[in-house]
């Protein structure tokens, strides 16, 4: 999500999604409000398939969150200690890494 140079508050705090920060929130608060409709839809027992409709979604806004937050750390975190530390930057790429490997096993 984030495309520009780290700001001075993104470089003190050390995440990259700083900027965008209230657009994940609020973007994390409609796949709450859509979870809580799945709750209600089996509670008033809805039509399986319109279930698993809400699940395919939920799913798909989270990947979508997941992979901003991924391209904010590689922008970010994994910039950050290429230009600074070599150290460093060898274990941002190994947590970027074990990150998409998990991204992927979901």
């Amino acid at each position: 999500m984030t495309t520009t140079a780290p700001t001075v508050e993104e470089a003190a705090t050390g995440h990259g999604y700083i900027s965008d920060k209230n657009r994940y929130l609020a973007r994390l608060k409609r796949i709450e409000g859509q979870t809580r409709g799945i709750h209600r839809m089996i509670d008033e027992d809805n039509y399986c398939i319109d279930i698993l409709t809400q699940i395919s979604a939920i799913t798909s806004a989270l990947n979508n969150v997941a992979l901003g937050l991924l391209d904010d750390h590689l922008k970010h975190c994994v910039t950050n200690a290429i230009e600074t530390d070599t150290a460093d930057a060898e274990q941002k790429l190994r947590e970027a890494s074990a990150a998409i490997a998990r991204l992927v096993k979901s």
